[in-house]
């Protein structure tokens, strides 16, 4: 799975993949070592390189996973014996490296203690947290000069939990869903602000998911399709609608929505979800968010592509995957999807930009600067989720150190003309 993911493969599909045919409490160990070895890497690695006397580079990549294996059971894995985690990472070993990459790990292992310490209080602040929590430097540094310390190590901590599993209701209440699933066994708890229930377990074993009872969705983004609330029989078109939870949840408040995606594979899974859990009012068409073949529309949801950096915690390889010169290019790119959108909303209805981001470039300075491109349009915040959600400017805003949720930025913008 580990190597699956460092070729590039996004960990959620090298994780179904690795465990299909596991056992369900095999599933969720391999899931727990396989994310949390992503989620502390620099921490492991920071254990691991004073034992490697001729340099950590110098160990094959395969064989690095597997003493961070080893490492994140012996140093932050409670329940698994020492002497369990040591037999199973040096048979891992010997099965990939033979005898004398089992004899390596074994020595290696030997010399762990137990949970790391602390950086050193010399190295400056950003480094120190990054090395604490195993995040990049360069993204740590950015949320410090925002958010400063305190809430930075908040944020960094939840990044490094496992968020539970988030539904949605799809055609009943969610009252009625959570009485289902207490009703079949299931212990479900609602999440912050009635945005779901969060259960245990995989989805396709829960009750109702062959029925279409639910969907699979975190709150944060059903706040975004609450924020986004269209008039009852409007035309909405959800512009990059994939894997379709914001389009369902749509389709039981407007007349029809419309569903486009570019992506063949990405418009077999959104038409999958419909079949299984829409209402009906949902029609799905393969377009581009840069020229939409509908107009005029009442309202658009263009939830663009983006850096992510609000979903670490349900993404644990992302944090590993992003940049800053990937930034500057989804900010240019988020620009011209705005501007292709922009151009089929009709007099009186809006455009509801949408992120997972908490970045400022994405999120309120993108939409800054198209309301001084396009003076017809102005923010409509709405009043369909709690003030304390929104921002000074009427945005909606989700922080995960505040809010216990996926972090998530939406602005609603009228057309005026």
């Amino acid at each position: 799975m580990l190597r699956q993911v460092a070729e590039g493969v996004p960990f959620d599909q090298a994780r179904d993949h690795a465990v299909a045919d596991l056992a369900a409490v095999d599933r969720r160990l391999a899931h727990e070592l396989a994310a949390g070895v992503l989620r502390h890497r620099h921490e492991l690695d920071a254990r691991l390189e004073p034992l490697v006397h001729r340099g950590w580079s110098s160990v094959g990549a395969g064989l690095r996973d597997i003493l961070r294996l080893g490492v994140y059971q012996l140093s932050l894995l409670d329940r698994i014996p020492p002497h369990a985690a040591v037999s199973t990472t040096v048979d891992l070993a010997r099965e990939v490296e033979g005898e004398t990459g089992a004899r390596f790990a074994n020595a290696i292992l030997r010399g762990v203690g137990g949970r790391t310490a602390a950086p050193a209080a010399f190295l400056d602040p950003a480094r120190a947290l990054a090395e604490q929590y195993s995040h990049p430097v360069w993204i740590v540094g950015r949320w410090l000069a925002r958010f400063g310390p305190e809430a930075t190590a908040e944020l960094l901590r939840w990044n490094n939990t496992r968020p539970q599993l988030a539904i949605q209701p799809a055609r009943q209440s969610l009252e009625l869903l959570q009485q289902h699933c207490y009703g079949q066994g299931v212990a479900a708890r609602r999440a912050a602000h009635d945005a779901g229930l969060l259960v245990d377990g995989r989805p396709t074993d829960l009750p109702g998911f062959l029925q279409g009872d639910f969907v699979v969705q975190d709150p944060a983004q059903a706040l975004v399709a609450r924020f986004v609330d269209p008039p009852p029989g409007a035309l909405v078109y959800d512009a990059c609608a994939a894997p379709g939870g914001k389009t369902i949840a749509l389709g039981r408040r407007a007349g029809r929505v419309v569903a486009g995606e570019v992506r063949r594979d990405r418009i077999a899974r959104l038409q999958e979800n419909l079949a299984r859990a829409g209402s009906g009012n949902e029609f799905v068409i393969q377009a581009t968010a840069t020229a939409p073949p509908l107009r005029p529309i009442d309202v658009v949801l263009l939830d663009v592509p983006c850096l992510g950096t609000g979903t670490l915690a349900r993404h644990p390889d992302a944090r590993w995957r992003i940049g800053p010169d990937g930034l500057s290019r989804l900010v240019a790119a988020q620009a011209g999807l705005l501007e292709g959108a922009a151009t089929v909303v009709r007099p009186g209805g809006w455009l509801v930009y949408a992120t997972c981001s908490l970045e400022p470039e994405e999120n309120e300075e993108q939409v800054d600067q198209f309301l001084d491109r396009h003076p017809e349009f102005r923010r409509d915040p709405g009043l369909t989720v709690p003030s304390a959600l929104l921002t000074a400017a009427g945005d909606l805003q989700l922080l995960p150190h505040r809010d216990g949720l996926d972090g998530a930025f939406a602005s609603r913008l009228r057309q005026t003309r």
